[in-house]
This record gives structure tokens, sequence and C-alpha cells, in this order.
């Protein structure tokens, strides 16, 4: 089954990845990083996934403007105009709605699915099934499609989403709540009752009503780039964005539409997902050595040690006696040891900490 020219990929590459810091850094984030040493980063793989069964034509990336030339470097076969950098950061509301702007200016008919560049997907072909039934889904039914995966685990460092009624179409479900990171009491009973899926990130919908969610929940986002009648060129377009994204607020999708949306729909997928966004994330959905050590891309010697996840620079050896359940990793100026248990709030608060008290040096 091969896609439709309607089908089109939005790459959001423009965080700054501090859930994977110190390995991941403000100026060099994790989706430009061959984090595994396979030869391919974060972002190449994104591309490459959605390049098997999409014309390469129809992959377009967002991110910012002081990681424009990583992405250029590293992804030559997109086009400079399929490249949106925006001036400032912002959550991924703006970014979403540029993407929609800048392709409807090509083809108002798009199915798009936008995509984090920081997943691992483990079964390519379920994943190309699940994606193109989900495009085939919002072609016919304006609607918004979230792509949702069984939990295998408590983890409350992801987002879940709670199925509702069964639409006519596969397993895609009307949606009936979104929880962002719940306690792992909570995580628990989410997974025990089936009813709740991790959210994957991956969202989809035909353009045209992604365009009329985005001006009934934020139209102040898209209002000013379609109310004036300058913008009739990509350049134009970028010139524009460049002196009014900064006014665009800081708000992500999900909260900006998807949940205050009637008209929002989970699939029910099977291609393996993890987020490789966090320490915790990697550590689950990679497979363990002995004494369930994770050692990635590192010259590790370990000794009574269990439930560890190592990430060094190739120029390092460390020797490790007796530790248990913890992060280590180091890059660049900053060491980093860390119990590993819900571990994405504690590196969010030395992330700020270290900052305030070392400065951007060290982020």
């Amino acid at each position: 089954m091969t896609n439709t020219r309607n089908n089109y990929c939005v790459i959001l590459a423009g965080g700054k990845g501090r859930r994977l810091w110190p390995s991941s850094r403000d100026r060099f984030p994790k989706q430009f990083i061959d984090f595994f040493g396979v030869g391919r980063t974060q972002l190449q793989q994104t591309f490459d996934r959605f390049a098997k069964f999409m014309d390469k034509e129809n992959i377009y990336v967002n991110t910012s403007c002081e990681y424009l030339e990583y992405v250029r470097e590293q992804l030559p076969e997109v086009a400079a105009d399929h490249i949106m950098a925006e001036p400032i950061h912002r959550n991924t509301a703006p970014s979403v709605a540029w993407a929609v702007h800048r392709i409807m200016m090509t083809n108002p008919n798009a199915n798009l699915i936008i995509t984090p560049s920081d997943q691992n997907i483990f079964n390519d072909t379920a994943f190309q099934s699940n994606v193109l039934e989900g495009l085939q889904f919002v072609e016919q039914h304006d609607a918004l499609l979230t792509m949702g995966i069984s939990p295998t685990r408590p983890e409350p460092g992801y987002g879940y989403i709670q199925k509702g009624e069964r639409s006519e179409q596969g397993d895609i479900y009307k949606v009936k709540a979104f929880t962002e990171k719940p306690d792992r009491e909570f995580a628990q009973m989410f997974m025990e009752s089936k009813e709740w899926y991790w959210n994957t990130g991956l969202f989809l919908a035909n353009a045209r009503y992604l365009r009329q969610c985005l001006y009934s929940f934020l139209p102040y986002v898209l209002r000013s780039i379609e109310s004036t009648k300058v913008i009739t060129t990509i350049e134009e377009e970028d010139a524009f964005m460049k002196e009014n994204f900064p006014r665009y607020p800081n708000i992500s999708l999900d909260y900006g539409v998807l949940e205050k949306s009637d008209n929002v729909y989970v699939m029910k997928c099977n291609f393996g997902w993890a987020d490789f966004g966090t320490w915790h994330g990697i550590y689950e959905a990679t497979s363990r050595g002995e004494g369930d050590n994770v050692v990635i891309d590192s010259d590790v010697i370990l000794e009574d040690c269990s439930n560890n996840i190592i990430k060094l620079p190739k120029d390092r050896l460390a020797v490790i006696n007796g530790l248990d359940g913890y992060i280590v990793a180091e890059e660049d100026n900053v060491l980093f040891i860390c119990k590993k248990e819900d571990s994405s709030a504690l590196v969010r608060r030395y992330v700020n900490e270290v900052q305030m008290k070392k400065g951007d040096a060290y982020v």
C-alpha cells in the first residue's frame, strides 16, 4: 500500500531536549545526536522511518533558528522551503500552526501527521500500516486523531489517553480524557483498566480541519498570518514569522487544541513504541545486559551493579562498583549521577538549578 500525494509529515525538531541532560545540551540537543552509536541521529531515523512509505517531498521539519544548520547538514534531502526555523523557542501549538499554513499554501487538501523527533518504533511494518490507516481516517473525517499504545508498565513519565466509544472504523475510539504524567499509583490503575493508552505524541488531521481548530482555540496564532494579504511566497512567510512568531503563546498542541476539542479520537496501535526523550524511558525500552544494566555506547567495567543506565563520552572509561538503580551520564563539563526512579522531574529541577547557579555553559 502506498501513500497518496496528499499525505504529509511534519517532524518537530526544535526542542532543547533537557530531559536527557547532560548528554543533550541546549546548543546540541538530543534529536541531532547519534545517541546509540548506530550511525544515524534521532532526527535522521525519524525521517528514514517516514521516507519508507511517504514521498520525501512531502516531509517537512520544524526547528529553531539556532538548530537550522544541524537540520540542513543531517537532512540534505529536505528542501530549504520545507524547513521552518522559528526565531524563538515556543511550544508545539504555534509550530504546528505555522506548518499548517506552509503546507496549505501548496496543497489545501493535505492530510498531516505531526511527529516528535525523539521516539523509537520497534515494528516499522505495523507503524506504516497504522499511519496509513490514520491518514485515511482523517481524510474522510473532520477529526483530530492521536495514536495510542497499550501500557506495558505503570510509567509516570508519559501522558495517557482514555478511550471512549468505538468509531465505525478499525481500532479507533472517541477520546474521553487526557492525563499528563500521573503518579505511579494512578499509572498502575490506568494500565490495569485497559481503558488508557500511552500518548505517543503522534497526531493526525486533515489540514483544513486542523486550521479550523486552531482558529477556534488559538485564534491569535493563525489570525495574524492569514489576515494579511502580503504573504504569497515562502520568503514573505519566513519574514513575517521572524517578526511575529515571538508574539505567539508558549503553549502545547495537546493543551491548546486537543484537550479543548470535542472531536478527538485515539487509534489503538501495535507498532511498539518508546519515548527516547527521558533517561527512564530509554532504560525501559532498551535491551539490558548483565545485572539489568543499560550501557549506551560507552566503555564501562561494572562490578556488583544492577538496574543502571550509563552514557559516557567516547574517550572515557568508567569503573563502577555497587551501584543499583542510577543514571550515570557525562557530557562535556557535566557529570550527572541520579536515582533513576521517576528521574524526569529531578532532571528538570537540576537543569534549572544549574542554569541559575552556574550559568548557561552547563546546560
